[in-house]
């Protein structure tokens, strides 16, 4: 498999660092609102990314965290009246339904920023130890930026032509500092501010050094893959970069990936051009299989433009599969029985060359574009290939396949099947039990299932209700 690496500019093989394990850390969102289809668009990309790797075979530790400490959250709990967390807590769980609806597989962990403050201040201490980052007189930490030379490797960006000509690009706050590129590793606590004790002051963790301490935790100082949206090569990748390598004196990251920016109409997505969409909003519309359809329709990282048209097309493709699968479906259950003919293992060996072709296409930099073209391949042979008198084994080959590939891609073959409500409440209270045993792990992975079939789940002083999602 080949990826392009943004810290080199080029496709490269990849290579894991441990034989057939995967370490992969993707960026996730800040919990302050529902999420946008901007921010969909790397959920859906790398969890194809994901699942094509553990097709292959790998192991994959795929780790994605929760900003849940951040001004903007902060903001919105001083609006609502309530403390930080409960902000952050309802929109984790708020995204986990809108993953779920897109069929994004929940992470190995999802770490929160909030539950790993410890390791923050260690890694802090060790930058300051190392000269890496200094105290200033109100308690703030700032990453000494000149003091770690390969600075700028991942966005390309020279150093002094940020200093001279990038202004807009620096933090403010810039009186203290000793050179105004240096960034904020910890800074004190404002009136009314959530805060934690620290050597420095009593204060909060900046944004980029709370990555670079989930990521080693949760993987180990170097890891194989590191992506996100384009939007945080610059200054956030290279800043976790820096932190990093810094205080591990090893390479962060092996590979660096990155998709491109989704347009709305073919302008930027923004709230004041009111072309500002939630995941919950393209819900109303349609089935989120549709989005993620339409998400994988382009190489990642290619610019994507959302519009009602190209939904539709996502729409009628995305039909135009699960029609074919379908018919296969209502063929096996008058089929003939027994092994299939010669003729028909004959085709079945020539349907292999679409599974090897799609292969090819995902192993060329992630080309979910090409693969689900060769998906279409795929069901066009096999409605040319079935007719009245074939075996159910030969039609089940076919269904099998055009399955397998489309799960690879997170995409349903069939619609997902409803619950019946005897059974959402046998699963409730299988979790509630779960829950009282104190077995967290299985209360969470029913949760998880539920959620999955599109059941939410609201925890109350009554009881525990429920809804369709």
């Amino acid at each position: 498999m080949k990826i392009y690496n943004t810290l080199t500019k080029r496709k490269e093989d990849f290579v894991p660092i441990e034989p057939g394990k995967v370490r992969m850390y993707v960026c996730g969102p800040t919990v302050y609102n529902l999420i946008h289809i901007g921010n969909a668009r790397p959920m859906i990309v790398f969890d194809t990314c994901r699942r094509y790797m553990e097709h292959k075979g790998y192991e994959v530790n795929y780790v994605s965290n929760f900003t849940d400490v951040d001004d903007k959250i902060i903001k919105k709990a001083n609006e609502e009246g309530v403390e930080p967390g409960v902000i952050s807590e309802r929109y984790i769980q708020e995204c986990k339904q809108d993953m779920a609806g897109m069929n994004v597989k929940p992470a190995t962990t999802h770490p929160k920023a909030t539950e790993e403050i410890d390791g923050m201040l260690e890694m802090i201490e060790t930058l300051i130890e190392k000269g890496h980052a200094y105290v200033a007189e109100d308690g703030t930490v700032y990453f000494k930026t000149r003091s770690f030379k390969e600075y700028g490797k991942l966005s390309h960006k020279n150093l002094d032509d940020l200093q001279g000509g990038n202004r807009s690009l620096l933090v403010s706050g810039e009186d203290q500092k000793q050179d105004p590129l240096d960034f904020v590793l910890w800074k004190p606590k404002k009136e009314g501010e959530p805060y934690w004790e620290s050597p420095w002051c009593n204060g909060r963790p900046g944004w980029h050094i709370e990555c670079s301490v989930m990521s080693k935790k949760y993987l180990g100082e170097e890891i194989d893959i590191h992506a996100g949206g384009e939007d945080l090569v610059f200054p956030h990748h290279e800043n976790e970069i820096a932190q990093s390598e810094a205080a591990n004196g090893k390479p962060f990251a092996h590979y660096w990936m990155h998709n491109a920016f989704l347009n709305i109409d073919n302008k930027k997505m923004s709230k004041s051009l009111g072309n500002f969409f939630t995941v919950r909003d393209i819900e109303k519309e349609y089935d989120l299989q549709v989005l993620r359809f339409f998400m994988l329709s382009a190489h990642y990282r290619s610019p994507l433009n959302f519009s009602a048209e190209l939904m539709e097309a996502a729409k009628s493709g995305l039909e135009r599969i699960r029609n074919a699968v379908s018919n296969l479906e209502f063929k096996k259950k008058t089929a003939k029985k027994g092994q299939m003919t010669a003729e028909e293992a004959a085709l079945v060996e020539q349907a292999k060359q679409f599974t090897e072709k799609f292969d090819q296409a995902m192993d060329d930099d992630l080309n979910t574009a090409d693969a689900l073209s060769v998906i279409f391949e795929l069901v066009k042979f096999s409605n040319s290939n079935t007719k009245e008198d074939n075996t159910a084994e030969y039609l089940n080959a076919l269904e099998t396949q055009i399955v397998e590939l489309m799960d690879i891609c997170g995409l349903e073959a069939l619609p997902k099947e409803d619950l019946l409500d005897s059974e959402i409440e046998q699963l409730i209270q299988e979790r509630q039990d779960a829950r009282k045993a104190k077995n967290f792990a299985r209360a969470d992975e029913i949760r998880a299932l539920l959620l999955e079939k599109g059941i939410v789940l609201e925890d109350t002083r009554e009881g525990v209700k429920w809804k369709r999602g």
